[in-house]
């Protein structure tokens, strides 16, 4: 079997790692952070999603600490008149054959990493350097650590070293807009009844909120704004909670509840890129934000890097280690149109704001769906 490194151990590089080494791979996982840390952050995971979590053994995990909600409302912001309404709990489950689940980010990247081998993940290693060659690839890192893996796979997110490499330098496209977001006990509505999951669509601003625990004890909301002067993309950066109750003044009780309840907030600017020409090079492939970032309005940017960790999976499975260029490239070609289609109408911010078809998203298969032919 070949050893792979993989850079990055967020949720797209911790799901190939548990699948590659699952399936007998030396993988090595490398993180340019110090140590994890729990950001206060809500994420929904889909059937598609849910069914490559299933393989790796997580599902009973998840559903044990994770909300499964009734429906995914869409309301008006101000009368809160139902836009469109998403059955979900059983009737989606049946559907589709998985949930649909709603947590705390950080519970979702602890279970990943409970299902990697720990000793294979190194922390505190920022990638500087690599040196692709015909039959490995050489990495070079900040600390003077260097290694050499038979393939390398770029989960490093949107300011990817690797896509630089590939690609050349080219710096991601500021929307123009911002995404406030926080969790907080739900104790602190007082008692005030909220939907379990409800996106309210303004004219130019909208507000996701939901539940992210079993017993409804802890909700997360997460907006987008227009603010075109706030450039800064770190998670951990405050919010002005004045400045956000302002922007949503007007919007429906049930919004101005769970805002006037929150007690901090964070902000981040909201950065995307437009499909990529390539993801992948020789024995270096892209996975997940680092070749199709997208903004966070279909709530798939995750899903989709799960989607690309079993494609990728399944691709290697049947090449041999002479043929992992080859197997990376059907990994793209496998990958990309669906990927792409995902980007731009998170882009476009029309999901569910209408009757929507969503089985070409919720229904695909990742274990299933055919792999491309390539030369």
């Amino acid at each position: 079997m070949s050893t792979i490194a993989i850079i990055g151990a967020g949720i797209g590089g911790l799901t190939a790692a548990a699948l590659l080494q699952r399936r007998g791979h030396d993988v090595h996982v490398y993180e340019q952070a110090k140590q994890f840390a729990r950001v206060g952050a809500g994420i929904q995971q889909s059937a598609n999603a849910m069914r490559v979590l299933r393989a790796i053994g997580l599902e009973e995990r998840l559903r044990s600490i994770a909300f499964q909600p009734a429906s995914w409302n869409n309301r008006e912001w101000d009368t809160g008149t139902v836009k469109y309404e998403l059955p979900l709990g059983e009737v989606f489950e049946q559907r589709y054959g998985a949930p649909y689940l709603l947590l705390h980010r950080g519970d979702l990247h602890a279970a990943l990493f409970s299902a990697v081998d720990p000793a294979r993940v190194h922390l505190d290693m920022q990638l500087t350097g690599l040196e692709s060659l015909p039959d490995g690839v050489n990495l070079r890192f900040a600390n003077g650590h260097e290694c050499r893996a038979d393939a390398v796979i770029g989960a490093d997110g949107v300011h990817s070293l690797i896509r630089e490499w590939m690609l050349g330098r080219e710096e991601p496209r500021f929307t123009g807009r911002v995404a406030y977001r926080t969790t907080f006990k739900a104790s602190l509505l007082g008692g005030y009844a909220i939907d379990d999951c409800t996106k309210w669509w303004g004219p130019d601003r909208h507000i996701v909120i939901y539940y992210i625990t079993p017993n409804r004890d802890e909700v997360y909301f997460v907006t987008s704004l227009p603010e075109p002067e706030w450039r800064n993309e770190s998670w951990s950066a405050r919010g002005d909670l004045g400045q956000l109750r302002a922007a949503f003044a007007g919007f429906h009780p049930q919004v101005q509840a769970v805002l006037e309840a929150c007690p901090e907030v964070y902000k981040w600017a909201l950065y995307e890129r437009d499909p990529l020409p390539q993801w992948s090079k020789g024995r270096v492939a892209l996975l997940g934000d680092a070749c199709h970032p997208m903004v966070p309005y279909m709530a798939q940017g995750a899903a989709t890097a799960i989607e690309d960790a079993a494609v990728l999976a399944r691709c290697l499975d049947e090449a041999g280690e002479a043929a992992i260029p080859r197997a990376f490239q059907r990994f793209e070609a496998t990958r990309k149109a669906r990927a792409s289609e995902i980007q731009l109408t998170s882009h476009r911010n029309q999901w569910m704001s209408k009757p929507t078809a969503a089985d070409w998203v919720y229904g695909y298969d990742a274990w299933t769906m055919p792999l491309a032919d390539v030369a």
